[in-house]
């Protein structure tokens, strides 16, 4: 069987891209690190590649804002988050009687996001 050639995409140069378009606002940058980042987190063979990618907090938040495919991997292959511990949840059921139960749902903050590296 014929071996596949090496990937192109380098992760330095996606982070050179992702800097030059936070710095500069340069569009034709972000495009290339956007095309770059879809490259690697859409085609199997490169999720870990594209996992430790994620590392850097702005490729994390381009994946956050436009790709939304870190989690979907982790979830393909079946990492699993920490369950939290019991005590704590025993706790934050039981509440207060009479107290008024707030309504809609609570946004995440950023400290309370899992993060895929602590698996």
């Amino acid at each position: 069987m014929a071996s596949t050639p090496p990937s192109r995409i380098n992760q330095g140069k996606i982070l050179a891209n992702l800097r030059l378009a936070a710095r500069r606002g340069d569009r034709t940058a972000l495009a290339l690190a956007l095309d770059q980042m879809r490259t690697l987190a859409h085609s199997p063979r490169y999720w870990e590649r594209y996992l430790t990618l994620l590392a850097s907090p702005l490729a994390r938040l381009i994946d956050l804002l436009v790709i939304r495919q870190g989690d979907r991997i982790a979830h393909q292959k079946g990492w699993k988050l920490p369950r939290p511990a019991a005590g704590a949840a025993a706790r934050a059921k039981k509440g207060k009687k009479g107290a008024a139960k707030p309504r809609g749902r609570k946004p995440a903050s950023t400290a309370e996001q899992p993060s895929l590296f602590d698996l």
